[in-house]
């Protein structure tokens, strides 16, 4: 069986280095702030990233360019025979459809992953990628494996603030304005497609037992497992940094979920979804586990 290098970019979340310690490579987003282009974890770090959204700069997102693109996908096919490329969600971004594209140039050799995921979702799918290429899969046989699961996840997240969702026009400012004059909370769920409204909640401490609800809801209903689903990874996120509040929700996820104590992967979330929710959100993020 050939030897097949994975493929990300950082909406994945996986840093440089670890991508380094994981084997896999990961191609930097682009990021304009304030006209100035950037890559996250290259030019632009975390901390970074938010004293710019703090000092409320102009921020957008692209695409990485389609030579950086292609310039990985030559350099790792003169090691390796196949490539598994895992963009995020084609109902996110761009990137993943200009993949499949370019890819078609690369028969049998790229395959491009559209299984509706994006930051720890994502990551973990990158995760599962890396070890069905150690136990001999074939590019092909990840992809389509990759595909079967593509609807196996869920996100749920909160926010502390509107303001970056009006700004982005995805609220009208006088929903935000009315929001925050309430003091409420949004739930928003991924479910693969897009960014999407949930519930509202009063506080903070709701909309996280909001959250916790939704995933056990998910869980019974969706994915039809057991209220221990010991089949699933559940993973936590966050945005602006690791906090005492951060620590408080992963300590309430675990005391939900007592079999995944010790076992909860934390994470920050990518800088893409940050950009238009702010600092201070907190997320959960399940995904079913593949057996190889």
């Amino acid at each position: 069986m050939g030897k097949v290098a994975v493929v990300t970019d950082s909406n994945s979340g996986i840093t440089q280095k670890e991508a380094e310690q994981l084997g896999i490579y990961v191609l930097p987003m682009p990021f304009y702030i304030n006209g100035d282009l950037f890559y996250e974890d290259i030019s632009l770090t975390q901390e970074e990233f938010y004293r710019h959204l703090k000092e409320d700069s102009e921020i957008s997102t692209s695409m990485p360019m389609v030579g950086d693109v292609t310039d990985l996908w030559d350099r790792l096919l003169k090691d390796y025979d196949e490539i598994v490329h895992i963009p995020m969600s084609s109902g996110l971004s761009s990137s993943c459809s200009t993949a499949q594209m370019l890819a078609q140039d690369y028969e049998n050799q790229v395959f491009v992953v559209d299984n509706k995921r994006i930051s720890v979702t994502q990551k973990q799918s990158v995760v599962d990628a890396k070890q069905m290429a150690d136990a001999g899969w074939s590019g092909r046989q990840i992809h389509d494996k990759l595909i079967e699961e593509m609807y196996e996840s869920s996100i749920y997240i909160t926010l502390e603030t509107l303001y970056y969702l009006k700004k982005g026009g995805r609220v009208t400012p006088a929903a935000a304005a009315l929001g925050s004059l309430l003091r409420l909370k949004p739930v928003l769920q991924i479910q693969g497609e897009k960014l999407d409204s949930y519930a509202k909640s009063r506080t903070k401490k709701a909309a996280r037992t909001t959250m916790i609800s939704a995933m056990q809801k998910d869980f019974k209903e969706r994915f039809h497992t057991d209220e221990n689903a010991d089949d699933f990874h559940i993973a936590i996120a966050y945005t602006g940094g690791y906090s005492e509040e951060v620590e408080s929700w992963k300590q309430e996820v675990e005391a939900a979920f007592p079999t995944h104590k010790g076992k909860i992967v934390t994470d920050p979330l990518s800088l893409s979804v940050s950009c238009h929710i702010g600092y201070g959100a907190l997320a959960i993020a399940c995904s079913r586990k593949i057996t190889l």
